[in-house]
């Protein structure tokens, strides 16, 4: 595929000003629930991203994870959220640490670090965050685990790294911290709607919910049940995206999981992708040169 098809399916997922919904979403990077919520978010952006701009915010302070709760307890959680949502995240990776998942407060900091960086490159660095905690087992509270992830993701290395220790990341995090404050957020994730045409206070969603619910919030939202864009060629969605789970795709393309692995061997086989096998469900990797500095849908 070429930058120009790769445009023409995806061009319309990024930030506009003029764009008539803003929605927030509150993620805390160690959060299983939020990683469980890609799919959805995926589907919502190729679909209608013509029609909202997606701002991710950061809160941290709400996670689960605390030093009361018992690893086997936090494990157990996150083998049944996989189970449930077909987003593989291990629970193993609390007993195969050499250093504990001490502090989602430094994974939050640096997703503010490379958000310097840009809005897409801070969603790639999070969205690569998330893979190398719940697919690969890598502890990203740990900072060399956060600068290698930002090495993958073409960040200014040099630039991450004081900024991951900066006032900078520190106020953009604390500004993040203030909004959920201010909007009584409790839970990750939770989606809050806002109609940038109308003084109305935004329609909050707290938790994971199917699809459909989304789609009906953002139908309300914008008083009309638009057509979707079309949805881009597998070839090109997984292209376009990198590393992408079975799961992703059965949700965009209304596919079944045995129809995705049926129509995935077939760019298997043409070297096109690489299956890379997870505790829970299956992922893809791209083999494609294409590359965009930051292979994301948000400005």
């Amino acid at each position: 595929m070429t930058n120009y098809q790769h445009e023409l399916y995806f061009a319309h997922c990024h930030g506009h000003p003029k764009k008539p919904l803003e929605i927030y979403m509150f993620v805390d990077p160690l959060c299983p629930e939020c990683w469980s919520l890609e799919p959805v978010i995926k589907k919502l952006k190729i679909r209608y991203g013509r029609f909202f701009t997606l701002r991710i915010i950061a809160s941290a302070s709400l996670t689960a994870l605390n030093k009361k709760r018992k690893k086997h307890l936090l494990a157990e959680a996150w083998e049944k959220i996989a189970s449930r949502s077909g987003m593989s995240c291990d629970g193993n990776v609390w007993f195969e640490q050499e250093q504990p998942l001490s502090s989602p407060y430094m994974a939050a900091l640096a997703f503010k670090a490379a958000e310097l960086q840009g809005r897409k490159a801070g969603m790639q660095f999070l969205r690569n965050m998330q893979e190398s905690l719940f697919v690969s087992k890598k502890n990203i509270t740990d900072e060399n685990v956060l600068l290698e992830i930002a090495e993958n993701t073409s960040l200014d290395l040099a630039e991450f790294k004081k900024d991951l220790h900066s006032q900078s990341a520190v106020k953009a995090l604390q500004c993040d911290m203030k909004i959920a404050a201010e909007m009584d957020v409790s839970v990750n994730p939770t989606l809050t709607f806002f109609n940038t045409q109308h003084e109305d206070e935004g329609l909050k969603v707290p938790g994971s919910y199917s699809y459909d619910v989304y789609e009906e919030i953002l139908f309300e939202m914008l008083g009309d049940e638009p057509k979707p864009s079309e949805t881009p060629p597998l070839e090109c969605f997984i292209e376009y995206f990198r590393f992408v789970a079975s799961k992703e795709i059965a949700l965009v393309y209304d596919l079944s999981l045995e129809e995705v692995e049926k129509e995935m061997k077939k760019l298997a086989f043409a070297k096109k992708v690489a299956k890379v096998e997870a505790k829970h469900g299956m992922f893809w990797k791209s083999l494609s040169t294409y590359s965009d500095e930051y292979q994301s849908c948000e400005k």
